[in-house]
């Protein structure tokens, strides 16, 4: 007579929870370093099984051949189980279907991010189309739990009928720091993507020429917008690229400040969460960032940078003014306060404690 084996300690602690993410390495970007750094630190906590697509050798995310295969890679995944996972975790909105393969008795956690739950204000086919496809899954994913990166990503994820069950401020990367600095050099720095909504154009076109002649602004980022693009050709801006980690962690420091001056724009794009603020103020950076969007929980209100109203050009001004005369003693006691605060609470540590308690169903 044959007898089936049970499930040993090593299956149940390996079927614990299954993180899935099409947001992966060598591609970059937030989702990404998410998806990472996140698995990182809860394989320290728990028993984990990572199913990531991973993004091509050239940085951009997988292709549509790719994409379309990957729930054929979940499926398989799922079934050579000896029995299934007691937690799914899906990476991103978008990919809410696979959680129609996960089985019924199985937790199903999403994380929303932005684009993947802001894209139907685009309007136009496109956006109405994906609208109607959330609006889809938050029918028929009632039961899951839905991880929001921002206080602003619960609001929008309303718009299409989804409920956020927490609300999970992102971690910063720990860049190497230099410590603080009492006299910094006569720059502003902006670091990021050349889009509209992050501000960077409207700050040459309105902050700018507000200020005293001897501050230029420093531009480190990709180009993205051609409009946004066009506004570097003025002289008091200089344009650096891309750069790697180590200098941008350098000019965060030296910076008389670090701005990110995101407005609000027709289409509805908004900053999901905004990680150059905590990062720039992890660094020893003074960070001024626009009271809108995901900023208003990437940075923390006089603690570790300042926040600002967006498009108020007249206060942006005068707060660069106002920090612009601070004494290296008061510099100093500001960023190391910031340095701080921001290392100890933007931690991947404190995010994959808060989401292992969604887990457990806390």
């Amino acid at each position: 007579m044959s007898t089936s084996k049970g499930p040993t300690d090593k299956d149940q602690a390996e079927a614990e929870v299954m993180f899935v993410t099409r947001k992966w390495a060598p591609a970059t970007g937030g989702m990404e370093t998410y998806s990472l750094r996140l698995t990182h630190s809860l394989k320290e906590r728990i028993a984990l099984d990572v199913v990531a697509l991973s993004g091509r050798s050239s940085n951009m995310p997988p292709g549509i051949p790719a994409l379309l295969a990957f729930p054929i890679t979940v499926f398989r995944r799922l079934r050579a189980r000896a029995f299934p996972p007691r937690v799914v975790h899906l990476g991103d909105l978008a990919i809410w279907p696979l959680g129609l393969l996960v089985p019924r008795r199985a937790h199903v956690v999403l994380s929303a991010h932005g684009t993947d739950v802001a894209y139907h204000r685009r309007g136009g086919l496109r956006g109405r189309l994906y609208g109607a496809y959330l609006r889809l899954g938050a029918r028929l994913m009632r039961r899951a739990s839905v991880i929001a990166n921002s206080r602003a990503t619960a609001e929008i994820l309303g718009e299409t009928g989804w409920r956020a069950s927490a609300v999970i401020p992102l971690a910063t990367e720990r860049i190497p720091q230099l410590g603080t600095v009492g006299h910094p050099e006569p720059f502003i720095l902006f670091a990021g993507r050349l889009v509209k909504r992050k501000g960077c154009g409207w700050f040459i076109a309105n902050v700018l020429p507000l200020l005293d002649p001897s501050l230029r602004l420093v531009v480190a980022g990709t180009k993205w917008d051609v409009n946004e693009s066009a506004l570097l050709d003025n002289p008091r801006v200089t344009f650096l690229g891309p750069l790697g980690q180590a200098e941008l962690a350098r000019l965060f420091a030296t910076a008389t400040c670090v701005v990110v001056p995101n407005i609000d724009v027709a289409s509805g794009e908004y900053e999901g969460f905004g990680l150059v603020a905590p990062e720039a103020a992890g660094c020893g950076g003074v960070v001024l960032a626009a009271r809108t969007g995901g900023l208003c929980d990437a940075v923390l209100d006089g603690e570790t940078g300042f926040l600002l109203e967006p498009g108020d050009a007249h206060a942006w001004a005068a707060k660069i003014a106002d920090v612009e005369g601070w004494t290296g003693a008061e510099r100093s006691a500001f960023t190391q306060q910031a340095q701080q605060r921001a290392l100890a609470y933007y931690a991947w540590d404190r995010v994959a404690d808060e989401t292992a308690a969604i887990y457990s169903g806390g």
